[in-house]
């Protein structure tokens, strides 16, 4: 069974940095590109980021520069390092797996074969 379990959400400053990680099991995980999609409070989703299986990430041009992807296959692990955090970074962030459709077309979750609960970022003074 499939399971993707998110943590490392919190309440941090603008300007803070958090660290979100995604514990996956249930599959072979090195085989898998993945993806950090986020929904803030009355918006629709959105992607984040992506990495593939070789460790090259893609970025949202809202978080290029600030946020960085990376994946550990030994550990099963995917991570999203966010930096220079802004107050509209705000929102629930999921990491998730087999996109049904090209992700920039994804509007919910359900698009992709597999996604976590989530973790609360909040970003505020």
């Amino acid at each position: 069974q499939v399971q993707l379990v998110e943590s490392g959400g919190g309440l941090v400053q603008p300007g803070g940095s958090l660290r979100l990680s995604c514990a996956a099991s249930g599959f072979t995980f090195s085989y898998y590109w993945m993806y950090w999609v986020r929904q803030a409070p009355g918006k629709g989703l959105e992607w984040v980021s992506s990495i593939n299986t070789g460790g090259i990430p893609v970025y949202a041009d809202s978080v290029k520069g600030r946020f960085t992807i990376s994946r550990d296959n030994a550990k099963n692990t995917l991570y999203l390092q966010m930096n220079s955090l802004k107050s509209e970074d705000t929102a629930v962030y999921y990491c998730a797996k087999e996109p049904r459709i090209p992700v920039l077309k994804i509007t919910t979750l359900r698009e992709f074969g597999s996604w976590g609960q989530g973790t609360q970022v909040t970003v505020s003074s």
